[in-house]
């Protein structure tokens, strides 16, 4: 039976197929351990890092709260980098608690969620007006 972290690595891998950043679009990258939280902004085209922010340097809990704030501090970074379309990778983590709090908040602050081919962005509305239409 495989433990817990090598279940993870293969969910992230299957992830990753389908998920690649570039320089317009960056990966918005979210690791979370037992201790803190990372994100990254990753441009796979060039393989390197954009902006980057963590929980690291504070001595506060890893919960939801510190994942609100987190996610603001990684909207600000991304920000003032000029990056303001991410697609996000979850890291095979589920997209429910921290992370989901994490990513919310950088959506408030101002970062915009493109889905994985960059087409559209998903703010919510283009789904009602789909489901709208459809009911017609």
């Amino acid at each position: 039976m495989k433990n817990r972290k090598e279940l993870r690595a293969r969910r992230h891998q299957r992830l990753r197929q389908r998920i690649k950043g570039t320089a317009e679009r960056p990966r918005m990258s979210v690791c979370v351990s037992n201790q803190h939280i990372y994100v990254q902004f990753v441009d796979d085209d060039a393989q390197c890092t954009l902006a980057s922010a963590s929980t690291a340097g504070a001595k506060a809990a890893v919960n939801c709260a510190a994942a609100r704030a987190l996610g603001q501090t990684a909207a600000e970074a991304a920000l003032a980098k000029g990056i303001s379309r991410v697609v996000v990778d979850r890291g095979g983590f589920k997209y429910h608690g921290r992370v989901r709090e994490l990513v919310e908040a950088a959506v408030a602050a101002g970062l915009s969620i493109s889905d994985k081919t960059g087409t559209e962005d998903k703010t919510g509305t283009e789904d009602k007006t789909k489901t709208e239409e459809e009911s017609k």
